[in-house]
């Protein structure tokens, strides 16, 4: 009983701490302000606080974490609003999957070489534009550290949500279509959560590109590997 209550006390300060988050996100429209990232710098003080670890947290934390992928599976009723749409630009939008694909697993490559990471981290973030799902199973098949793999898919999926609206400004990327195409195939489900506060058919470019980028890059991973040697 006494776990139990102990895991619903973990549901219950990650739902607070993410209305929370919301409910400031709302109020000020930052993009550094997030709820995604504000919401898990409240859970990691929360814990360093009361001295909770984090394998105690994911006691209550596992079952938010089972709704993963119920999530991703329900990003198909938008595409389905606009499947019409993308039958008439499908060859556009895979072309731009593929470009995403391919220069978001090629770059990360090649500043892990730089910086001198070492060959298990590189193949463990290689993945880090994909889903976390596909990127986990991808970094294993890799032989990659699925805990890293984790981190960096978390990284590239915050840093894309906060630096998108600047970057489209600034390079003046106004079309719904390219803005989709952009957050889904570098920020997964975290730039998808930002399309949605464009529009629907940003939301929704997004959500076929997050879905495409998964099927991709899991049989461009191997490939990049071998090809570029990381």
């Amino acid at each position: 009983m006494s776990q139990f209550l102990f895991a619903f006390g973990m549901i219950l300060l990650t739902v607070i701490a993410y209305f929370a988050a919301t409910q400031l996100y709302k109020r000020y429209s930052y993009s550094f302000l997030i709820p995604i990232l504000t919401t898990t710098i409240l859970i990691i003080i929360t814990l360093e606080v009361l001295q909770i670890p984090y394998k105690s947290y994911m006691i209550g934390g596992q079952w938010i974490n089972s709704l993963l992928g119920p999530a991703v599976v329900s990003l198909a009723y938008p595409l389905y609003k606009q499947r019409h749409f993308l039958m008439n630009h499908l060859f556009p939008i895979f072309g731009g999957v593929l470009v995403g694909a391919i220069s978001g697993m090629v770059s990360v490559g090649i500043l892990a070489k730089m910086f001198g990471f070492s060959h298990p981290l590189t193949l463990s973030i290689i993945p880090k534009s994909l889903t976390t799902p596909v990127a986990i199973e991808v970094a294993r098949g890799l032989g990659g550290n699925v805990s890293m793999t984790i981190i960096g898919v978390m990284i590239a999926g915050i840093f894309g949500a906060i630096a998108a609206p600047t970057i489209f400004k600034y390079i003046r990327v106004h079309s719904p279509i390219g803005r989709g195409i952009a957050l889904g195939s570098t920020s997964h489900a975290l730039g998808t959560a930002k399309a949605a506060e464009y529009s629907e058919l940003t939301f929704s470019m997004s959500s076929v590109s997050m879905t495409l980028c998964a099927i991709i890059g899991s049989f461009l991973g191997p490939i990049i590997v071998g090809v570029f040697h990381f």
